[in-house]
C-alpha cells in the first residue's frame, strides 16, 4: 500500500525531531565539556579524552571551539532548536496571535538546506582539527553526521539533483518574499540588530571565552622569534630582594619559551623581587615521576643550564636554549661556544653527580608542590600552575610586594 504524501511528510518531521532531539542532548554535553575545559580547574578529564589524538577537552580549550565569542556547542544548540521550531511551525502558526508565523512556507525545505550548509560547515571544521589542531572531538564528529542525516530526511530524493537545488531556491525564495512584506522587514532588522549587539558583546568582553582571551594577550609574544628582554650572568631581578618567585619550566615546553619572555618583562618593569629558576623537566630519562617521555631531551637541557650557571650564564643560556631549540648534545655545546663558555668545562659539569643531584631536588621540590606541569611559579607557598598574560603576573607580584620601576 503506497504511503500518502501528507503521511510521508509526518514521518519525515518524526525522524527529523528524533535526530534533532539526540544532536541537542549531545551540544549539551559538549557544552559541559566546553565549561569544565574553560572554566572548571578541578574538572576530571571527560570520557571523550582518551589520548593526545582523540581529545574533546584539548579541542575545546583552544581558539578554534568558538565562533564570534560564542562555543560551537551552544551555536549546536540552537541550530537544533530552530530545527525543532520548523518541525512543528505548520502547527504553532495556528494558534492565535502567532498568525505571522505564515511567512515560513516550506519548513522541510529550510530544514534540508540547514542540515546540508551545517554539515559542509562542519567538514570545515573537521579539517581544522586534523590539520591544524590534530585532535578530534568524537562527539562533535557524531554531530556531523547527525547534520548530513537530518538533511538526507528532509530532501525529497524522487526529484534527483533538481530536488537538491530546489531546497535551496525555495529557501531563498521564501526569504525574500518574506522580506517584501513591511512588518517582516521590520522584524528581520530588529533580530538582526539584536544579534549584531548580542555577538558584538560576546566577541569583545570574551564572557564564555576565556582561551580566546589568554591567546590574544599573548600573542604578541608568541610571534616573538628571541627574548627581547634576555639578561645576562645567574640574578634575574633585584639581587637583595626578599621576594623570590620560583619559576620551573621544562626547556621543551613551547609556552615555556613564551613564559620565559614574560618573565623577564615583568623583571624589567618591576623592582623589589627576584626569580630563581627551577627545572622540571617532563623526561623520563632523569624524572623518575614521568611515566611517558613527553618532552625528551628536556634532562640533558636541564644540565647545561645548570653547568652554565657554574659559569655565571644561567640567563644567557636559559634565554638561548628557548630561542635556538637545540636539538643534541653537539647543537647545546656549539650555541655555548658562540657564546663564550668553556665547553669541555661545560660538558664535564653538566654530567656530574652534582648535577643529577641538583635536578633531583628540583623535580622532588616541584612534587612537594603538587606541580604536575609547567610553566609554574611558587611564590611564598602559594603554587600558580600554568601560563599566566603578562598582566596578570603583573598584578600577582605586585601584591606579593614588588613594585613599577621609575
Amino acid at each position: 500500500m503506497e504511503i500518502k504524501k501528507p503521511d510521508k511528510i509526518l514521518l519525515k518531521k518524526i525522524f527529523i525531531f528524533l535526530l534533532a532531539f539526540i544532536g541537542f542532548l549531545t551540544t549539551i554535553k559538549l557544552a559541559l565539556v566546553y565549561y569544565d575545559a574553560n572554566f572548571n580547574k578541578y574538572a576530571m578529564p571527560s570520557f571523550c579524552s582518551i589520548n593526545e589524538f582523540i581529545d574533546c577537552d584539548g579541542i575545546a580549550k583552544t581558539v578554534h571551539s568558538q565562533f564570534l565569542g560564542i562555543p560551537l556547542a551552544y551555536w549546536g544548540m540552537f541550530l537544533y532548536i530552530f530545527v525543532f521550531f520548523l518541525v512543528f511551525v505548520d502547527k504553532l502558526k495556528k494558534i492565535k496571535y502567532l498568525g505571522f508565523l505564515e511567512v515560513f512556507k516550506n519548513p522541510i525545505a529550510y530544514i534540508a538546506a540547514l542540515g546540508f550548509i551545517s554539515f559542509v560547515i562542519s567538514m570545515i571544521l573537521a579539517g581544522v582539527s586534523l590539520f591544524q589542531i590534530k585532535k578530534i572531538c568524537l562527539l562533535c564528529v557524531f554531530t556531523y553526521f547527525i547534520n548530513l542525516a537530518i538533511a538526507l530526511v528532509a530532501i525529497d530524493f524522487s526529484e534527483g539533483y533538481v530536488g537538491i537545488l530546489n531546497i535551496f531556491k525555495t529557501s531563498v525564495k521564501d526569504f525574500i518574499d518574506g522580506l517584501k512584506v513591511k512588518k517582516y522587514l521590520i522584524s528581520f532588522i530588529i533580530l538582526l540588530c539584536l544579534a549584531i549587539a548580542v555577538l558584538a558583546d560576546t566577541s569583545l568582553t570574551y564572557r564564555f571565552t576565556p582561551q580566546v582571551k589568554l591567546h590574544n594577550s599573548l600573542l604578541k609574544y608568541v610571534e616573538m622569534k628571541t627574548n627581547p628582554y634576555k639578561v645576562t650572568g645567574n640574578v634575574l631581578g633585584d639581587k637583595d630582594a626578599k621576594t623570590i618567585v620560583y619559576l620551573y619550566t621544562d626547556y621543551r615546553c613551547p609556552i615555556c619559551r613564551v613564559y620565559n619572555i614574560i618573565t623577564h618583562k615583568a623583571v624589567k618593569d618591576l623592582g623589589g623581587f627576584k626569580i630563581v629558576h627551577k627545572n622540571f623537566p617532563l623526561d623520563t630519562e632523569c624524572n623518575r615521576y614521568v611515566l611517558a617521555g613527553f618532552h625528551e631531551g628536556a634532562c640533558m637541557l636541564a644540565k647545561y643550564s645548570i653547568a652554565a650557571e657554574d659559569q655565571g650564564h644561567f640567563w644567557d643560556i636559559n634565554s638561548a636554549f628557548f630561542d635556538e631549540k637545540p636539538k643534541t648534545e653537539e647543537d647545546v655545546l656549539k650555541l655555548a661556544a658562540s657564546m663564550g663558555l668553556d665547553t669541555e668545562r661545560l660538558k664535564k659539569d653538566a654530567n656530574s653527580l652534582e648535577t643529577s643531584i641538583r635536578i633531583n631536588k628540583d623535580i622532588d621540590d616541584a612534587m612537594k608542590h603538587n606541580i604536575d606541569g609547567t610553566p609554574a611559579l611558587v611564590i611564598k607557598e602559594t603554587v600558580y600552575i600554568g601560563l599566566k598574560p603578562y598582566d596578570e603576573l603583573k598584578n600577582i607580584l605586585i601584591k606579593v610586594g614588588a613594585f613599577e620601576r621609575k
